[in-house]
């Protein structure tokens, strides 16, 4: 892996390429700098890779193959009759738009009897995956609320509701983006921030097209062996009172490449009453200082499923006014 990073440095310029961050150097004598640069990366990107994250390299290549596999077997012929196909082929040179070029499964605890089950090894791979990105997920979550001065267990606390522990949701979107002949007419997956807490990406190692927007441009997310891409959601810039930010990103479309992602998401429960942290609030003439409402989960998701590619500043206003 230090070969690896070595060369990404050579070979793009750093000041402009989302920070790659070692999660092992938490347990030595560079926590406090590690911190220190999560805490960046959380305040002026919203988006960073995570090495030596802790989940086995042979994890890791077991679902990339199956998740391939999956692909040429149980969807590839599927997305040829899909919409988007089927309108960028009858639309002549017009760009298409509220679509993306994009086939997506979504794995969670509650539907696992309706995981793929055509493709050899799936669902046992995922189950393990999931597993270990859900503790690591939890390991971050700690690892912000140190950064923010917050009670361990804080956000985690948050995520669960009122309801008890282990209440967050956790789920896992399976993701391709298949070769597309007109790249330039349709986008892989349209501007948006993340609605939930804490996004763990485990992207292509080949195939580009992830971006995220930063100081008026769009900065790629080059593909990185086997790490894991960080991405501060929604609720996380809540809970941080703006302290940290959820980024605008997107995917392109390309004309001879699938590229594969698998994004996992560990979101607050519906029914979890999201607002800032107390501690992060400053009071200034009698008044506390609150950037952002406060709401319950399921209502800013109700009010995300019909703004999701708009600008966030709208979905805190409406849901503030529910």
């Amino acid at each position: 892996m230090a070969v690896l990073l070595f060369f990404f440095f050579l070979l793009f310029d750093i000041s402009r390429a989302i920070p790659v961050l070692d999660f092992s150097k938490l347990n030595g004598h560079e926590r406090a700098k590690t911190l220190a640069h999560i805490a960046n990366a959380c305040e002026d990107w919203g988006f960073f890779h995570l090495v030596n994250h802790g989940i086995a390299e042979d994890l890791l290549e077991r679902v990339k193959k199956v998740s391939t596999d999956f692909y040429k077997l149980e969807r590839e012929e599927n997305f040829k009759n899909s919409k988007v196909v089927k309108l960028l082929n009858e639309t002549g040179d017009k760009k298409l738009e509220n679509v993306d070029w994009e086939d997506i499964v979504t794995l969670t605890d509650d539907n696992e009897n309706e995981w793929p089950s055509q493709t050899p090894g799936f669902k046992e791979t995922f189950k393990e995956f999931r597993y270990e990105l859900k503790k690591l997920a939890e390991k971050i979550l700690e690892v912000l609320d140190e950064n923010l001065g917050l009670p361990k267990g804080h956000i985690k606390k948050a995520f669960d509701g009122e309801e008890g522990e282990n209440n967050a949701f956790f789920g896992t979107k399976v993701s391709h983006y298949p070769p597309c002949p007109n790249p330039e007419r349709v986008i892989g997956l349209r501007p948006h921030t993340d609605a939930g807490g804490l996004i763990l990406l485990f992207q292509d190692d080949e195939v580009g097209g992830l971006q995220v927007w930063k100081d008026g441009e769009w900065i790629d997310v080059e593909p990185l062996k086997n790490t894991i891409v960080i991405s501060v959601g929604d609720q996380i810039e809540v809970i941080s009172n703006g302290r940290y930010k959820s980024a605008w990103h997107r995917v392109f479309s390309t004309t001879d490449s699938n590229r594969r992602s698998v994004a996992s998401y560990y979101n607050p429960s519906h029914k979890a009453t999201i607002a800032p942290a107390p501690q992060l609030m400053k009071e200034t003439n009698e008044e506390w200082n609150q950037a952002y409402p406060k709401f319950v989960f399921g209502d800013y998701m109700s009010v995300y499923y019909q703004q999701k590619f708009h600008p966030k500043e709208p979905r805190f206003q409406a849901v503030s006014a529910m």
